[in-house]
């Protein structure tokens, strides 16, 4: 009997498929993934693979990132409600009206954001490449960054510089608490603490690295440590824990576990599959001008 892998595998081959996942994902859904990353690097993956069709296992803002940079390809998301808070936190209208206050300010806006918002943006970022967008941008220029308030100041914080900060957030990482880095600290002294800078400056300040999710999956490989204690959302120990079998990864907290994140399984990717569904288009001019700020990014990158 054809098990529901079996199935997915078959069907991906008749569709000339490939399947792409976050590392916040499920396990079973990164298990049968061909490839797995953060967002950005999905999102190009998919415009370098010759698949014509994308069955993108994560949030919506990632499946229509891929679309911008894929407009000839046919993206899949397998749960159309898989959503992101933070990128529901700003409108691009409430950008607009933001931008009028201060005319001349360069906008950078975060990767979790929607395509409307990255249209209205000059540049992109991601938290791997954040401080490095923003200490591009001319010391005379104010900045204008949105959604994320922890990553803002995080970046204002390091470079010394005044932006206009966006009080948006991650519910995810605002869910991880200083006690819960202290108590795993305290089960495990000789773990080091990797936390992504979408956290509270209260777990910032307690981390050992501030990294992004392919940035912690680069540094346990490479580092000599042994133990991790991981401050992000739990599905990134999946892969933590396959492409490092000889060490330790211990979950900052069970909180910290997304919902929309975990709304896709291998049922829904192969209903995708079957049902060549839901395809992500970003109409025009959204997709070009939202184009723009991605490229802007990748240049300086």
């Amino acid at each position: 009997m054809q098990t529901i892998e079996d199935k997915i595998q078959e069907l991906k081959r008749e569709r000339g498929a490939i399947i792409i996942a976050h590392n916040y994902q499920p396990d079973e859904v990164q298990a049968i993934a061909d490839f797995t990353g953060d967002s950005l690097e999905l999102s190009r993956k998919a415009a370098e693979l010759d698949e014509e069709v994308i069955v993108f296992c994560g949030v919506h803002f990632m499946a229509e990132t891929a679309a911008i940079l894929s407009p000839e390809k046919t993206i899949l998301l397998p749960d159309q409600f898989a959503g992101c808070p933070m990128a529901d936190m700003i409108t691009a209208e409430q950008l607009r009206k933001k931008k009028a206050e201060h005319p001349g300010a360069v906008v950078i806006c975060y990767v979790n954001s929607s395509a409307a918002v990255k249209a209205e943006c000059d540049l992109c970022c991601t938290s791997s490449n954040a401080m490095a967008i923003a200490r591009s941008v001319p010391v005379d220029k104010e900045i204008i960054f949105v959604p994320d308030t922890h990553l803002g100041h995080y970046i204002q914080k390091v470079l010394g510089r005044e932006m206009i900060i966006w009080d948006g957030y991650c519910p995810t990482h605002s869910r991880i608490r200083d006690v819960d880095i202290v108590r795993e600290k305290k089960d495990h002294p000789n773990a080091v603490v990797m936390a992504h800078p979408e956290c509270p400056l209260v777990i910032r300040d307690l981390a050992d690295y501030l990294l992004s999710t392919g940035q912690m999956c680069t540094h346990a490989a490479a580092s000599d440590e042994t133990e991790f204690i991981i401050a992000t959302e739990m599905g990134l120990l999946y892969r933590l824990r396959n492409e490092n079998p000889e060490k330790k990864f211990y979950a900052v907290s069970e909180r910290a576990l997304c919902p929309n994140m975990k709304k896709i399984d291998l049922e829904k990717v192969l209903w995708a599959l079957e049902d060549m569904q839901h395809r992500i288009v970003v109409p025009e001019p959204t997709c070009s001008l939202a184009r723009k700020s991605i490229e802007a990014m990748l240049e300086l990158s």
